[in-house]
């Protein structure tokens, strides 16, 4: 008996699922926007849901499946989805008509994961704009400046390290994890770290556990997006607690004893401690052009007060981002140095000339390293970490005809759109030869013939990485210090071409990234 209803359950719960993947169909048939049909309960994302492809992968599937449709339908778990395919309506859903489109799809509620559900990457709204007022002061050239020195420590800790492994083989994912480690245990929590030393130092530990998600975590960031009522219910998270309190308790431990000790650090925590009071204000020094997009937010007569446990989610978002984001760029530029030679070759000439020239890098004089700009934006038009820039709309909204001939799309609050940027920046009618690793392409002599919004590796619109100038930086000094020092070269673990390890969420090497190093004489 008991072995016939778990049967008949079974049976009824395959048939639901079918029928809600229908309803899927019907609802993008009605619409009169093309899909791919996809798999009952994972849609278009089983693949990457069971490791078969990256996440990625799957994306670019849906999108290469109809090539003249300005947007196609997409299915994620049991989510319909509307994938924008056209430059032009991605410019026009994150810039012009910003105010249909404000907020991030809730990839995890507050309820589920507090810290980076109460995130600015997560918050709606006014809560939002407000956030994001309190913060932009944080991030303009003269506090960057001021941080410098502590990336520069870092940085010269990492080829301290390299010149006692040349002519070994180099594992860069580790190597680079602990840089991007160290810089953010710096300049945002005031740590002095050496995870080449203390390779176990429980900062590193957090930042691993954060970064590599297991088949629980997989599964429940699977059911979060296709059930999220249910897991809200669950109090399943994603994050382990251990990683959320250490965050929450460092933010709160290092704000007080700041406070009582009056210590003040130019780093992230000391101007958090600035903006919780109020205090934090704009500054206009230090323009510069790192910054891919410049936004600007009127703060109010009146602002909001932050708790510090609000806080401490900014430091957490700002942590995910500066130790994996970061890390994914460095590990893709230096990977693609040891494969492409001749670019490796002009960025040292550069740099040696520049050295000559100019002596030490500075804040104000690296602007002048012109072919590292386009090294690193050329790694990230290949490599973006980006992969989406998703959007939830808040007011009915009329998208444009998906083609010629076709009606008008009426959205409602609610419905989901992700613009692509992957795929966008490896479609050879944006760029010729994509899978070329060409710095070129971004020259004072080419750079114009790229089309606008068709690279965004750090989103577009008033709702771009706030820390895009940080990232630059970060990327910057220890290419430069690395280039300066080390030939990099492939070695039999190397892999050529790069592909994608599904197994992971962001971007990174199948089989890992390894290289070796030659002392530059």
């Amino acid at each position: 008996m008991i072995v016939e209803i778990i049967i008949f359950l079974l049976t009824s719960l395959v048939f639901y699922f079918i029928y809600i993947h229908k309803c899927i169909h019907r609802y993008f048939d009605k619409m009169g926007i093309k899909y791919v049909p996809g798999v009952p309960i994972f849609g278009n994302v089983f693949k990457s849901t069971f490791t078969l492809k990256h996440f990625v992968e799957d994306l670019d599937a849906v999108y290469k499946a109809y090539p003249d449709e300005k947007y196609v339908g997409y299915i994620e778990g049991t989510t319909p989805i509307i994938l924008v395919r056209d430059p032009e309506l991605i410019k026009t859903i994150t810039v012009k008509d910003f105010d249909h489109f404000v907020n991030h799809k809730e990839f995890f509620s507050p309820e589920v994961e507090p810290l980076f559900g109460g995130s600015l990457f997560s918050l709606k709204g006014e809560r939002w704009h407000d956030m994001r007022t309190t913060l932009s002061p944080a991030f303009t050239g003269s506090k960057m400046r001021k941080m410098m020195p502590f990336m520069a420590e870092v940085s010269a800790n990492i080829i301290e390290y390299l010149r006692d492994h040349v002519n070994e083989d180099i594992d860069v994912e580790d190597l680079i994890r602990r840089y991007t480690n160290d810089v953010i245990a710096s300049t945002a929590f005031g740590l002095q770290v050496n995870s080449l030393k203390d390779r176990d130092n429980e900062f590193y530990k957090i930042g691993q556990d954060l970064s590599h998600f297991n088949f629980f975590q997989r599964l429940v960031f699977f059911m979060s997006a296709a059930f999220p009522n249910a897991i809200k219910k669950s109090g399943l998270q994603i994050f382990p607690p251990k990683v959320t309190n250490f965050f929450r308790n460092l933010v709160t431990s290092t704000m007080e004893h700041r406070e009582k000790n009056n210590i003040e650090r130019p780093d992230m925590i000391q101007l958090l401690m600035e903006a919780s009071k109020g205090s934090l204000k704009e500054d206009n020094e230090g323009n510069d052009n790192m910054s891919l997009t410049e936004d600007t937010f009127k703060p109010k007569s009146v602002q909001r007060q932050w708790t510090q446990n609000e806080l401490a989610g900014q430091l957490f978002i700002f942590f995910i981002g500066g130790y994996e984001t970061s890390a994914t760029a460095l590990v893709m530029c230096i990977h693609e140095l040891a494969l492409n030679p001749d670019v490796q070759e002009k960025l040292y000439q550069e740099i040696r000339c520049f050295k000559e020239k100019h002596g030490d890098l500075t804040y104000e004089n690296m602007n002048n390293l012109k072919y590292l700009d386009c090294v690193l934006n050329e790694t990230s038009r290949k490599w973006a970490a980006a992969l989406i820039l998703d959007r939830v709309c808040n007011k009915p909204y009329e998208l444009p005809p998906p083609r010629e001939g076709a009606k008008p799309v009426q959205l409602k609050p609610g419905d989901i759109i992700y613009n692509l940027v992957n795929s966008i920046h490896m479609d050879p009618a944006h760029h010729p030869d994509p899978e070329k690793f060409d710095p070129d392409r971004f020259s004072d002599e080419n750079k114009h013939k790229i089309k606008p919004f068709t690279y965004m590796p750090f989103g577009m619109g008033p709702r771009n990485c706030i820390a895009s100038r940080f990232a630059l930086l970060e990327l910057k000094v220890l290419i430069y210090n690395l280039i300066l020092n080390f030939k990099v070269i492939k070695c039999s673990k190397t892999t050529d071409p790069i592909e994608l390890n599904p197994r992971e969420f962001n971007v990174n090497p199948k089989g890992g990234s390894w290289v070796r190093l030659e002392p530059r004489t």
